[in-house]
């Protein structure tokens, strides 16, 4: 018994050991940014270069997320519902605005506390994975702070920090742009995540029918997220509808 006990304390000081050196080798301290007008202008810039006029006026928008289990959307931007399925047999069709809406298990309606989590993971689902769909377009949401932040070879990069609202409120998003200012990576200081400064690239970026401009690629040194699918547009047609899908579901 002590040998086993000695072998699995080793073990464990090893595990330790490399999460020790995982985190100061990734850790990386949030940078300061210089607020003011070069900052709102490179923001402005940014958005330019994804389109974010023919974001707004984008109805539609229909996408997988495949990272850390697979989550499908059909978005109705202008009624604020979203359709939210995910193991092979849960769909919920939320109103996002109140959070409020209809649950089902195999197609058929659930009721009381299964709706109510069903619609919680939903709600979940939704502010996480349509913020890798296009967060570029939120930087000037209320509450929001924009900075120029300098990098080591001269290059200018923005700063969006989420002082207040949403779901976690203090995180801060480092953007690295391209010559055409079109981000090309991001790092991230933010609560779910242990350490600073975790970098995710923007690569595969196309247009919706739109025009506006959406990436579906996103490669860290830990894993890889990947959007699939994504289509967007004026009307239903346009992501391969012919029928509301949001059938039952009331505007707030």
């Amino acid at each position: 018994m002590k040998k086993i006990l000695k072998i699995l304390g080793v073990l464990v000081g090893i595990v330790v050991l490399g999460i020790g050196i995982l985190f100061f080798s990734l850790n990386e301290k949030e940078p300061a940014g210089e607020t003011g007008a070069a900052a709102e202008e490179l923001a402005k810039a940014m958005e330019a270069a994804v389109n974010k006029m023919a974001w707004d006026s984008t109805t539609y928008v229909s996408w997988t997320f495949q990272g850390r289990g697979e989550h499908d959307f059909i978005w109705d931007k202008d009624r604020n519902f979203v359709s939210v399925s995910w193991d092979e047999n849960k769909k919920v069709l939320l109103h996002t605005k109140s959070v409020t809406g209809l649950a089902f298990v195999d197609g058929q309606a659930v009721e009381g506390e299964t709706k109510d989590q069903m619609i919680q993971e939903a709600w979940a689902f939704f502010c996480n994975d349509s913020f890798w769909l296009n967060p570029v377009v939120k930087a000037f949401d209320p509450g929001v702070e924009r900075s120029v932040v300098t990098l080591e070879d001269g290059a200018k990069a923005l700063k969006v920090s989420y002082k207040s609202g949403g779901v976690t409120p203090g995180d801060s998003y480092l953007w690295i742009l391209d010559e055409n200012n079109r981000p090309k990576e991001w790092k991230m200081w933010v609560s779910i995540i242990p350490f600073g400064g975790l970098s995710f690239t923007w690569d595969d970026w196309n247009p919706l029918s739109t025009g506006a401009m959406v990436s579906s690629t996103h490669v860290s040194k830990l894993f890889t997220l990947q959007l699939a699918n994504i289509k967007g547009g004026m009307d239903l047609a346009a992501i391969g509808l012919s029928e509301d899908p949001f059938p039952g579901l009331k505007a707030q």
